[in-house]
């Protein structure tokens, strides 16, 4: 039962660490539309480092698989790795958007 728990801990930090990346991206648009790029630079940069967390976890998970240690499957794992998928293009759309209300204020 402990590997429940263990895989758990890794689905509730897949599901955090892309909801605080998608929340620091959105915060980098909100910054670039009040030109405030230095800040906005500063939230895109926190918003990868929560991807890199989800990274690591995804990582290890995929180490374990090869090793064989299936994690188990459920509707709450999926949700973790939509989560992910979804903060990573949200994240690469906030970039975009920066660039554009930065390019827009020269």
């Amino acid at each position: 039962m402990i590997e429940d728990f263990e895989n758990q801990d890794v689905i509730m930090g897949l599901i955090i660490s892309g909801g605080n990346s998608k929340g620091a991206s959105f915060e980098a648009i909100k910054a670039a539309k009040t030109g405030d790029f230095t800040k906005a630079d500063a939230k895109l940069k926190e918003a990868d480092q929560f991807l890199t967390e989800a990274h690591n976890s995804q990582t290890q998970m995929l180490t374990n698989e090869a090793n064989g240690i299936h994690a188990k499957m459920s509707l709450l794992m999926v949700h973790a790795q939509d989560h992910v998928m979804n903060a990573i293009t949200f994240r690469d759309l906030a970039g975009e958007i920066v660039d554009l209300y930065r390019s827009t204020r020269k």
